[in-house]
């Protein structure tokens, strides 16, 4: 990564800290290159105080950290962008982000995740796993167990049985991601069919 810490004339560059997870902006800060390679060597995200005049690991005193996930640089090379999982609220005054926003994930991006998880298990085929064996069981197995999961979520919901309804509809969910996988496409192309849609 050729960052360009001249550009603002101090060797600062600003750096964007966002939510991996929920995809929220978190806060602004300041690195300069010892900074920068401190964050990518510990994983911690430390900036350049320009207060105190020295480096400053976010939650040093709080245990609040700021854990990377991924770093990005811009097109111009004098601006990052980091993702993070936060560890406890971001900001100094106790709030999730700087600007006082609630930053908690919302649960629908979890279908995402499931997804990546899903992905990992069919690239890597772990010994023991009930999603391995799908795989390796085949297109068959995988749209029988859809089919059973979508009639036992049928039964669930005929029957009053609101426990069981979510239940078995959270199975046929994963089966059908599974699915998804195994044919080659993303739940994310079934949203994008629905947003056509509508």
């Amino acid at each position: 990564m050729n960052i360009d810490f001249n550009k603002m004339g101090n060797g600062l560059v600003p750096a964007i800290i966002q939510d991996y997870r929920t995809q929220k902006v978190l806060m602004l800060g300041y690195m300069n290159e010892a900074a920068y390679l401190k964050t990518k060597e510990e994983k911690k995200v430390t900036f350049y105080s320009r207060t105190k005049e020295r480096l400053w690991t976010k939650g040093e005193t709080s245990s609040n950290f700021l854990m990377v996930e991924k770093i990005l640089l811009d097109c111009d090379q004098d601006t990052l962008l980091i993702y993070v999982t936060p560890k406890g609220p971001t900001c100094h005054k106790g709030t999730d982000t700087c600007w006082a926003e609630d930053n908690t994930p919302n649960d629908i991006l979890f279908l995402s995740e499931l997804q990546d998880f899903i992905d990992k298990r069919k690239e890597e085929m772990p010994e023991g796993s009930y999603t391995t064996h799908l795989f390796n069981k085949g297109i068959r197995k995988i749209t029988q167990k859809v089919g059973e999961e979508a009639v036992e979520t049928v039964i669930g919901a005929m029957a009053n049985d609101d426990e069981n309804f979510l239940y078995e509809g959270a199975d046929l969910l994963y089966h059908l991601i599974v699915l998804l996988t195994y044919k080659g496409y993303r739940i994310e192309d079934l949203v994008r069919e629905l947003k056509k849609r509508h």
